[in-house]
């Protein structure tokens, strides 16, 4: 079976489904996990993935967080949230397709390193760590994605000495993301790609952030070691950034055979 799976912070669904849903139809994943919809569950834009023979599941606010997952299957088992907490459903879904399961994520950001906001990021992550050791198991076919708000390395970065007190690449963000990726989960992009200058996010506020290559790798997707071990290849599609009115995030895609 070949499985293919595609994340993308959209930073506002109704803003970006002139991107979205042509790039759904061009290259038709089996799924993509959504983040930042920004938008009420009475206005997601469902009959827009319906039109082109997507199932569609979301969760959201009208103008922050968000998460929504298309489907080419009708998924499974749908979950929102971190334990049937109520402010978490527009943050995580976890749900399941031919017996693999994804969880989209949207970590929060953090704002900044001596805010409340930082801790809140921080023990999120650790109460997602709770959530994968109650419903994943390491021999178990599972996809963790989403826009998870860090950059896990040096390279993940474009300049890491000036960035190291942000609160996406600050040395206890990336501890507690390695710490909830312990030996649960493979970067299944850096299986594929050991190289610098790979970046998901391109800040608007930045000149030419992406022709400069001034950027962050902050969307990952991360598979149990037995699904990693059968991924073909892992890409960041760069053309979805480049669009009229993008995102400052772009599309990150992961393919398998099993």
């Amino acid at each position: 079976m070949h499985f293919k799976i595609a994340t993308f912070n959209v930073n506002s669904i109704r803003s970006r489904t002139h991107i979205v849903i042509p790039w759904l139809k061009e290259n038709k994943p089996d799924v993509l996990c959504m983040q930042e919809t920004k938008v009420d569950d009475r206005k997601f834009p469902e009959n827009e993935f319906h039109r082109i023979s997507y199932h569609v599941v979301f969760s959201g606010n009208k103008g922050r967080n968000g998460v929504a997952i298309a489907s080419v299957e009708e998924p499974e088992d749908v979950v929102f949230g971190l334990d049937s907490e109520p402010e978490d459903r527009d943050r995580l879904i976890k749900a399941s397709f031919s017996g693999i399961t994804v969880i989209n994520t949207y970590i929060p950001q953090g704002y900044k390193i001596d805010n409340p906001r930082y801790e809140y990021k921080l023990e999120w992550f650790r109460r997602l760590k709770k959530f994968f050791e109650k419903n994943v198991s390491r021999k178990s076919y599972a996809i963790w994605c989403g826009d998870l708000n860090v950059a896990p390395e040096d390279i993940d970065v474009h300049n890491p000495k000036n960035l190291k007190n942000h609160v996406c690449f600050h040395e206890k963000t990336r501890n507690a993301f390695t710490e909830v990726k312990s030996n649960l989960f493979v970067d299944v992009f850096r299986k594929h790609h050991p190289e610098a200058e790979q970046y998901t996010f391109f800040d608007y506020r930045v000149k030419d952030a992406v022709k400069r290559k001034l950027g962050w790798r902050v969307d990952h997707i991360l598979a149990t070691p037995p699904l990693a071990e059968k991924s073909t290849d892992c890409y960041i599609d760069l053309k979805p950034r480049l669009k009229d009115k993008p995102s400052d995030h772009t599309v990150v895609v992961a393919e398998f055979e099993i």
